[in-house]
C-alpha cells in the first residue's frame, strides 16, 4: 500500500493562470482569500465533473483525455510524462445528465471516435490517430451515447433516442452505415460487445429507473434474451449509474454492479445466464470495475464515507489488493495498460483537483504524471473536518465542515447548511463536483468568514441501500430533520453565531431549502435556492404530483419569515416556470426576497462569467443578513 508521500511526480506543472485583473483585485479581498476568479479557473488538466476517464493508445505509449488545456477537447500525454498536446477533436456541449463525451481508441489503434456537437446534434465522430484529422460518422440528429467499438475496430454500437427512448444502434466504420438493433419502448443502453465481436450485451431499464435488465443479441440485433434481471437500483441517468456490462475477455462472464447485497458491489454472472457471484463483497459502495486485459484480475474503486480507495481484486475471488489508500481523497477512472502492467486513474482531494497518475502493478509504485494546480496555492484553500452528527429520530449523519483560518476566540461568525442536489447524491473527497457546490463556491464563501456545513442527509448515496431510501416517500420531513439537526450541530459550535444561520443549494438542494424556510419558519436567517424546480423525479418516475406539489412548498409562502434568495439561468434550454411561479406567491404576500435571473444559461448556471457574479451575488445576500452588513462587491 503506497502513501500519497512516496509519490513519484513526472515534472510538468499545468495550473490555472492568474489574470492580471484577478491580482489586482485581490488586494481588496480579506487576508488569504482568494478572488472569485481565480477559484473558478481552478481546474483539472485531465477533464471536469463527471468527465469521462483517460485512455491508453493500443501500443501503450499513450494516454488521451479531455482536458481544459484544449478547451475541453482532447490532448494526449505519453504515460512516462512529458507535456500534453492537443488533438484536432472539438467535443462542444451535450447538456447536464449526458455530460461526457467518453472518447474510445478503437482496438486496431487506428482510430479515436468520440461524440461531438460540431455539427448541432450529438454526433458520433472519429478521428485519425496516424493523421489527426476527423469525420463525422453519424447524422442521426439526436440524442447519442455510449458509443463502444467492435474487438475487430469494424463496428461501433450505441444507444440512439431517435424515436423518443434510447435504443441500440451500430455504425459501421469508416463509411458510417447505421442500423437500428433494437426497438423496445424501455430505455436500451450502455452496449458492450463479446471479444469475438458477434455478440453485444447491452442494460435495458423499466420506466420506473429502479430495475434493470443485462440482455444479449447477436451482431446483428437478433436473438435477443435476458441474461440477468438486477432489481431495486434507482437510476436516474439514464444508465450511467448502473454502467456497462463488461464482457470477460474469455468471454464467459459479464460483470456487472448490484446493490442486491445492500451495497453497490460488482458481481459476475456467466454470459449464457445462471446464477451470480459476487466479486469481493464488501460494505462499501464501489465504482469503475474493469477487466485486466488477460482477464486474471479486476481493478476497481472502494467508497468508504467518500474516500475512495483504488483496489485490484483476483476476478476468480480473494483478498483485494489496495494500490492506494488515502487519508482523504478520491481514486478514479482506473483503466489497464493494453500489456496489463500498468493502471492509469485520476486523483482529488477537497483542496486538489484531480491529475493522472500511473501506478505499476508489480512493484506498487505511483507516478503522478499532471499537476494540475499552481504552486503554493493549495495551502492558501481550506481543507475541512470530516465529522457526524445523529439526527432526530436515529440515523447518523456525515458531512464536511469548512471553516475559515484563524478564528479568534472571541468571534462567533455565521454558519450555512449547504444541501446537495439529487437527492440521491453524495458529497466527497473532491475538488470537483455539481457546479456552484463544488469547491471554487465552496472556498470562496467561507474565506469571507462562513462556517459551512455540507451534510449528506438521508437519501445520499455512498452509505448503503437502507440509508439511500431513507427519505422514499417522506421527502421534506425525513430529509429537513437531517437539515435542521445539521443547523444544531453548527449551533454547538464556539465559533458560530447561533442565531445567523442560512441554507442554501442547489436544485434538489433548493428545493429543500424553500421547504425549509416554509415549514421551519424562523430555523434560519437567510436561504438561498438554486435553480430548484417543481418537476423533479423521486427515487423513480411513478407517480408522485401531490408529494412533489407538497415539497415544493408554494401552498406555504405565507409561513415564510425568512429572508431568500432564487436564482437561476434564464433557461435558454428546457422551460422551468416553477421559480417564477414561487416568486409570484412571494410577491403576492409581500415577502422579503430577491430574485436573480443570468443571461445565456439553461436552467443551470455554467458560464464562467455568471458562476462568478452569482457567487458575488450570493455573498452580497449573506453579508445583508447574516453579517448586517449593507455591502457591494466587484
Amino acid at each position: 500500500m503506497i502513501s500519497l508521500k512516496k509519490l513519484v511526480s513526472a515534472q510538468i506543472i499545468l495550473g490555472v493562470f492568474l489574470w492580471v485583473g484577478c491580482v489586482n483585485r485581490q488586494k481588496r479581498e480579506p487576508p488569504r482569500s482568494l478572488p472569485a476568479d481565480v477559484l473558478l479557473r481552478i481546474d483539472s488538466a485531465v477533464g471536469g465533473w463527471r468527465s469521462p476517464s483517460p485512455k491508453w493508445s493500443s501500443d501503450g505509449l499513450q494516454i488521451i483525455f479531455e482536458s481544459s488545456l484544449n478547451r475541453g477537447g482532447l490532448s494526449s500525454l505519453y504515460a512516462e510524462g512529458g507535456f500534453p498536446r492537443r488533438l484536432a477533436a472539438y467535443l462542444g456541449e451535450t447538456g447536464y445528465f449526458h455530460s461526457y463525451h467518453d472518447p474510445r481508441i478503437s482496438p486496431d489503434g487506428k482510430w479515436i471516435a468520440y461524440i461531438s456537437t460540431n455539427s448541432g446534434a450529438r454526433e458520433i465522430w472519429i478521428g485519425s490517430m496516424s493523421d489527426h484529422y476527423s469525420v463525422q460518422l453519424t447524422s442521426q440528429g439526436s440524442r447519442i451515447g455510449a458509443p463502444n467499438w467492435s474487438p475487430d475496430s469494424r463496428w461501433i454500437a450505441f444507444a440512439n433516442d431517435t424515436q423518443g427512448n434510447y435504443d441500440i444502434w451500430r455504425v459501421a466504420v469508416p463509411w458510417g452505415e447505421v442500423q437500428q438493433l433494437t426497438s423496445d419502448e424501455r430505455q436500451e443502453v450502455n452496449p458492450a460487445w463479446t471479444p469475438d465481436s458477434t455478440r453485444i450485451v447491452y442494460v435495458r431499464l423499466n420506466e420506473q429507473w429502479n430495475d434493470h435488465d443485462i440482455m444479449g443479441i447477436t451482431a446483428e440485433g437478433k436473438n435477443p434474451r435476458i441474461v440477468i434481471t438486477d432489481t431495486d437500483f434507482y437510476d436516474n441517468r439514464s444508465g450511467q449509474e448502473f454502467g456497462y456490462p463488461q464482457v470477460s475477455p474469455d468471454g464467459h462472464f459479464v460483470l456487472f454492479r448490484s446493490y442486491r447485497s445492500g451495497w453497490k458491489n460488482y458481481w459476475l454472472v456467466p454470459l449464457e445466464g445462471g446464477e451470480p457471484r459476487q466479486v469481493a463483497s464488501e460494505d462499501a459502495d464501489q465504482h469503475e470495475a474493469r477487466w485486466a486485459p488477460d482477464g486474471k484480475l479486476i481493478v476497481y474503486t472502494s467508497n468508504h464515507k467518500g474516500c475512495h480507495d483504488l483496489r485490484v481484486v483476483d476476478a476468480a475471488g480473494g483478498t483485494p489488493r489496495v494500490l492506494m489508500a488515502p487519508d482523504m481523497g478520491v481514486c478514479a477512472n482506473p483503466e489497464w495498460s493494453p500489456d496489463g502492467t500498468r493502471i492509469s486513474f485520476t486523483f482529488t482531494t477537497p483542496t486538489r483537483p484531480k491529475d493522472l497518475f500511473i501506478v505499476t502493478l508489480s512493484s506498487g509504485e505511483i507516478r503522478q504524471l499532471t499537476h494540475s494546480l499552481t504552486p503554493n496555492l493549495e495551502e492558501r484553500l481550506v481543507k475541512p473536518e470530516k465529522i457526524t452528527y445523529p439526527s432526530a429520530d436515529g440515523p447518523t449523519v456525515h458531512g464536511y465542515l469548512y471553516k475559515p483560518p484563524g478564528i479568534r476566540s472571541s468571534e462567533r461568525l455565521p454558519g450555512i447548511v449547504w444541501i446537495h442536489g439529487g437527492p440521491t447524491a453524495q458529497y466527497e473527497d473532491a475538488f470537483q463536483y455539481q457546479p456552484q457546490s463544488a469547491q471554487p463556491g465552496v472556498q470562496f464563501i467561507v474565506q469571507h468568514g462562513y462556517v459551512v456545513l455540507q451534510p449528506n442527509i438521508r437519501g445520499s448515496s455512498g452509505y448503503g441501500r437502507e440509508f439511500q431510501k431513507a427519505n422514499v416517500g417522506c421527502w421534506g420531513e425525513c430529509d429537513l430533520k437531517d437539515v435542521l439537526e445539521g443547523a444544531e450541530y453548527l449551533k454547538s459550535l464556539s465559533y458560530v453565531n447561533p442565531d445567523k444561520i442560512a441554507v442554501t443549494g442547489r436544485a434538489f438542494g433548493g428545493i429543500l431549502s424553500l421547504y425549509a424556510v416554509a415549514h421551519a419558519p424562523g430555523a434560519f436567517q437567510a436561504a438561498v435556492a438554486e435553480s430548484s424546480y417543481y418537476d423533479y423525479e423521486l427515487g423513480g418516475k411513478e407517480d408522485n404530483e401531490d408529494l412533489k406539489k407538497k415539497l415544493f412548498a408554494i401552498d406555504r409562502v405565507d409561513k415564510i419569515i425568512t429572508p431568500l434568495l432564487i436564482v437561476h439561468g434564464e433557461q435558454s434550454g428546457p422551460d422551468r416556470k416553477e421559480s417564477g411561479l414561487f416568486v409570484e406567491e412571494l410577491r403576492k404576500f409581500n415577502k422579503n426576497f430577491e430574485y436573480k435571473t443570468y443571461p445565456g444559461e439553461i436552467y443551470y448556471v455554467f458560464g464562467l462569467e455568471n458562476q462568478r457574479q452569482m457567487l458575488l451575488d450570493k455573498l452580497v445576500f449573506y453579508d445583508k443578513y447574516l453579517k448586517g452588513g449593507d455591502v457591494t462587491r466587484e
